[in-house]
């Protein structure tokens, strides 16, 4: 039997599937080339089913024997698809798979961060609870509010589905491209960048990990935002400068954020986030339900079988390779 290595979140059912077929050797930890069984595995596999796989050059040249990555995730900034390419290896991800999950993950981190749900839900837990709320403990309302999405790809497209339709929101949107579907179907309207800082009482970030992208918000962006302004980022954690989101949460230049992606992961202990009263912070939930995890381990399953049985997967990231 050919080994297949199954790395981090693989749903269990898809690992049995591949067992009728495959030698799979499951990784659940982020085990590295350091790790003696790892590296073994790795001299042997034929293809990689997982999440967040270092598919680097200094990875590579562990695995002669490679002939696909499947990717269970969206994103896949993890792989040098010059070099999979330039070794005939075949990379696939998992598009389209988890936009709702996602919309659905940031739209309740904009609920959570307004009504200050985390921080009263501790306060009642605390046995605090002994009179009517305070005033400085009252939370703001979404509805009726604007809301600005930079990035109206898929995910920014179902949250803004969510805030049209379902709390009456005004929608506003920055895209490297207008979506007049969009503008149609929710009323939305394309801004500019900074316009869209000024005007949005929400400001939520949808976008990919590009080098373009990296640090999109940052001290300027920041200052730019209305003092009642609530920041969410639940697209990738480079896209933001976290040293300038503590100090416009820290000194007020707005007033709150919720996060559930973050330039390290799992987030450091001693990041000074962590210490602010006004941030709600989420372990990047965004893709995981059980049901989406099953859904994203199938297709990434097919993926790598139509990879090893020289057909051409659905969801290739380099076809130059099938030629």
């Amino acid at each position: 039997m050919e080994t297949i290595i199954a790395y981090n979140r693989v749903a269990k059912e898809v690992i049995h599937s591949l067992e009728k077929d495959y030698h799979v050797h499951y990784f659940e930890n982020g085990e590295t080339i350091d790790q003696p069984l790892f590296l073994d595995a790795l001299t042997e596999a034929v293809g990689i089913i997982g999440l967040e796989f270092s598919g680097q050059k200094n990875v590579l040249t562990h695995a002669p024997h490679l002939k696909a990555i499947a990717n269970v995730s969206v994103g896949y900034d993890n792989l040098d698809i010059a070099e999979l390419t330039k070794r005939g290896i075949i990379a696939t991800n998992t598009p389209d798979t988890l936009t709702e999950t996602t919309a659905d993950a940031i739209f309740g981190l904009m609920l959570a961060t307004a009504r200050r749900i985390p921080e009263l839900h501790n306060y009642v837990m605390a046995g605090k609870w002994d009179n009517y709320l305070k005033h400085d403990q009252f939370g703001v309302d979404l509805h009726g509010k604007t809301i600005g999405i930079i990035g109206m790809g898929n995910i920014g497209q179902a949250l803004a589905k969510r805030c049209a339709l379902g709390f009456d929101m005004n929608v506003i949107y920055y895209n490297r491209s207008r979506k007049p579907h969009v503008e149609e179907m929710y009323a939305a309207r394309f801004t500019a960048f900074d316009d869209l800082l000024k005007m949005s009482d929400f400001v939520c970030l949808t976008l990919p990990a590009t080098p373009e992208t990296k640090h999109i918000i940052s001290k300027r962006e920041f200052n730019l935002m209305k003092n009642s302004a609530i920041y969410i980022n639940g697209s990738r954690g480079i896209n933001n400068d976290e040293e300038a989101l503590f100090d416009a949460l820290n000194k007020k230049a707005i007033l709150a954020a919720g996060i559930d992606v973050y330039q390290t992961e799992p987030i450091n202990s001693d990041n000074p986030l962590l210490t602010l009263p006004n941030i709600v912070t989420l372990p990047h939930i965004g893709p995981a339900t059980i049901e989406n995890e099953l859904k994203m381990s199938k297709r990434a399953e097919q993926n790598l079988r139509d990879s090893l049985n020289h057909l051409k997967p659905r969801d290739i990231l380099n076809p130059e390779v099938m030629s």
